[in-house]
């Protein structure tokens, strides 16, 4: 059984979020933890985030030892995007778009080996 977590309306661009989600893509828990707290990217804040906070899901709803979980999945998707205005030279003006996204973790235990 998956357990899930998602944080939405993160203000970060989806592809620089997905360039970190890539890092911790099917590894423990633990480790996907422990890369990201070394990591100097601002996504990287994000995403453990909502790793803790479904290994948080995880143990307090569901009674599920956390120790024995992986990043089965975690998917970035697009949020809506803030439009701004830039002034520049006689009277024109740029658009400047903010963007956003959405991030969503599973987490599952790892497949038992067949004796």
């Amino acid at each position: 059984m998956e357990v899930c977590a998602h944080l939405k309306n993160v203000r970060l661009s989806a592809q620089k979020c997905r360039l970190v989600a890539d890092q911790v893509r099917l590894k423990s828990a633990a480790e996907a933890i422990q890369l990201l707290t070394f990591s100097s990217k601002k996504g990287a804040i994000f995403v453990k985030a909502v790793i803790k906070s479904a290994l948080a899901n995880a143990e307090h709803n569901h009674g599920r030892d956390i120790d024995e979980l992986n990043v089965s999945r975690i998917i970035v998707n697009e949020a809506t995007s803030y439009k701004r205005f830039h002034a520049r030279a006689k009277g024109r003006g740029n658009r400047i778009t903010k963007r956003g996204c959405h991030i969503s973790v599973w987490l599952d235990e790892a497949p038992k080996a067949k004796e």
